[in-house]
């Protein structure tokens, strides 16, 4: 079977609409003046175990001690020891390092013991009112920062969600 070239860029420009289309529909946007955001920071101790180091198919990652630390609306939380960071969020301690008994005793046979690593991770979130209804959503860091900015001044957002509302991708004020 062959196609001509004009087919396949008509082909080609039915997938892209299609797709353009199934994208928009997930994209809705409200405006709310009740919103609060909130960061949970985290640290976490990991180490990796390896039965052939530099080869990632015989690695395995354990974590150890978690410490977090919720930041909200961007007010230093009660706990937060370093902060803010050049992100503008707030850290808890350091959890304590695993010690050597500890990662020995999660060891396998013929495996080596990486030097533990600390992991940060942040985890974003808003949540707004919409009618008589309050939805938490997983956000970003950039949705975070607008509600930091926009909440000293009761500004008004327009909140762009993303399928079926469970996430929010961008916040601008209004």
């Amino acid at each position: 079977m062959t196609y001509s070239v004009g087919a396949s860029v008509r082909l080609l420009r039915l997938c892209m609409g299609a797709s353009l289309a199934i994208a928009l529909a997930g994209c809705e946007t409200l405006t709310t003046s009740q919103y609060e955001a909130t960061a949970r920071t985290t640290y976490t101790w990991r180490v990796e175990y390896s039965t052939n180091p530099g080869r990632d198919q015989a690695t395995r990652t354990e974590a150890f001690a978690t410490t977090s630390l919720l930041n909200r609306n961007g007010n230093r939380p009660e706990g937060a020891v370093t902060g803010p960071d050049d992100r503008g969020v707030w850290w808890p301690a350091l959890p304590p390092r695993p010690t050597v008994d500890a990662m020995e005793q999660r060891q396998r046979t013929y495996e080596k013991i990486s030097t533990p690593q600390i992991l940060k991770t942040v985890e974003y979130e808003i949540t707004y009112q919409s009618g008589d209804r309050a939805t938490t959503a997983s956000t970003n860091h950039d949705v975070y920062r607008t509600v930091v900015k926009a909440l000293p001044n009761n500004t008004s957002l327009e909140l762009t969600l993303g399928v079926d509302e469970r996430s929010v991708t961008k916040a601008e004020p209004r």
